[in-house]
């Protein structure tokens, strides 16, 4: 007999949840709607744990294999996790994040948005690696070069939700503090300016969606086939020499990325010749 646990009782206790067999829309996809939809309600509550597979095949009256393609796609979809050996939980609320250049450094010196307060920045790791080939082109030397790296996680009470590195010149950071593994009490582009001697001037932002590594996933628990976002972002110096290139990865479907910006004004005198013509 299947054990009756907190979960199990909630549906029951939101209403009935059932197959609708005349509907042309796959079981599994009819289920993913019906707990997607208790989730936004806040029946279940980020950090809670849904019933077990089997119990909730009993409720539904179909085969595990149909529940278990629903909580599948719960999970590409960034609303549910698992957790090996304990089961499978609500995921926390979608990350917003300003992290283009603008929102790193701000409109003046020394301004960086502190993460919210459920977030934890760890430095995990700082050491000399070969540049991947992103890093190595952003600095215009040879793929596997030795670089200086900085890598650390972002984490929630529920899971891992960015992966980050901060590469550097060896020839820079040579004998600095960038080379210790300690985090400093003010922002890294700050500590990397009076450690190298150049100021951050330009910045660029390249973001792509791609497929996640095999440790990329493990460490964000995602799928395999989940997409993640990934940002390069390259700062240079007034004489746009590459000071820091910075990478990170998030699971795309908890992940928004937002820009703020002004719209200029229309010019006074706009150009009577615009070198277009409108037939």
């Amino acid at each position: 007999m299947l054990k009756s646990d907190p979960g199990s009782r909630r549906i029951r206790e939101g209403g009935q949840m059932t197959i609708n067999p005349g509907s042309p829309e796959f079981p599994h996809r009819q289920i993913s709607n019906q707990l997607k939809e208790r989730v936004r309600r806040g029946d279940w509550q980020p950090g809670e744990r849904l019933p077990s597979i089997p119990a909730m095949a009993e409720m539904f009256g179909v085969a595990k294999q149909t529940v278990q393609r629903a909580v599948d796609q719960l999970r590409v979809e960034g609303i549910l996790i698992t957790k090996p050996g304990s089961g499978t939980y609500v995921r926390g609320t979608r990350r917003r994040l300003n992290r283009l250049s603008r929102g790193r450094y701000g409109l003046h010196r020394g301004y960086h948005a502190d993460l919210a307060a459920r977030y934890r920045q760890q430095l995990v790791r700082v050491g000399r690696e070969p540049a991947p080939p992103e890093v190595a082109d952003a600095f215009g030397v040879r793929d596997g070069t030795e670089l200086l790296v900085r890598r650390h996680v972002v984490r929630t009470d529920e899971a891992t939700v960015e992966l980050g590195a901060s590469w550097f010149r060896v020839t820079d950071a040579s004998g600095t503090s960038l080379e210790r593994l300690e985090a400093f009490g003010r922002p890294l582009y700050q500590e990397a300016e009076e450690a190298i001697g150049r100021r951050y001037a330009q910045a660029t932002d390249t973001i792509s969606a791609r497929q996640p590594s095999r440790e990329e996933a493990e460490i964000l628990q995602i799928r395999p086939d989940t997409p993640v976002l990934h940002l390069l972002h390259v700062a240079f110096d007034e004489s746009r020499k590459p000071i820091e290139v910075a990478q990170a990865t998030w699971p795309g479907p908890m992940t928004t990325l937002t820009e703020e910006y002004r719209i200029p004004e229309p010019a006074a005198d706009p150009d009577p010749d615009p070198g277009l013509s409108l037939a």
